[in-house]
């Protein structure tokens, strides 16, 4: 019987693995209330490795709050490859919705905010996104706010599970939001 063979991961494989188990742990805890052992755990590797290739838990998490808004600037720049206009990204975002832990965690991260070192990363995600939406789009400030105004009313329905795989049972007030949207629902 030969024993099993075990592939080394490379450096930037075993990065891109803690930071997709920081998606995961920080979108279920929010930052305050996940460790680095959790997302140790869900990597298989130890906490200390964590530690040793990120330094602090804050790092982590801002490496997972860039991993969000770069999984949305990428599918907003192949969406506008096709037709750049709002309602190519607009279709684009609603694909986003169903990726529950990417929305859950851009919510922890906007809550996170007030922490100073958090604060200025989770501002220039969103800035990046604000940005490349007038860019993608050749929109105006007024267009690009609203916009961006109705993905963060889609963001927390989705969080909520209002909206997205496995959806909550409909409310009234939910039925009643959702009548006034063309397209959802």
């Amino acid at each position: 019987m030969t024993p099993a063979t075990r592939t080394r991961l490379t450096a930037e494989e075993r990065h891109e693995q803690l930071v997709t188990a920081a998606v995961t742990a920080f979108s279920l805890g929010g930052y305050a209330g996940t460790t680095t052992d959790q997302v140790a755990r869900l990597a298989g590797v130890s906490q200390p490795y964590v530690i040793r290739i990120f330094r602090t838990k804050q790092e982590l998490f801002i490496a997972a709050i860039n991993r969000a808004g770069d999984r949305i600037e990428q599918r907003f720049r192949a969406a506008a490859a096709e037709e750049p206009s709002l309602a190519s990204l607009g279709e684009a975002y609603k694909d986003l919705l169903v990726e529950r832990e990417l929305i859950t965690l851009l919510l922890h991260g906007f809550t996170a905010s007030a922490d100073p070192a958090i604060g200025a990363p989770v501002r220039d995600c969103f800035g990046r996104i604000y940005s490349v939406v007038r860019e993608l789009a050749g929109v105006s400030a007024e267009e690009a706010r609203n916009f961006i105004a109705m993905g963060m009313l889609l963001t927390c329905l989705g969080a909520m599970r209002v909206l997205g795989p496995e959806p909550v049972p409909r409310e009234p007030w939910m039925a009643d939001l959702l009548s006034t949207f063309d397209d959802i629902g």
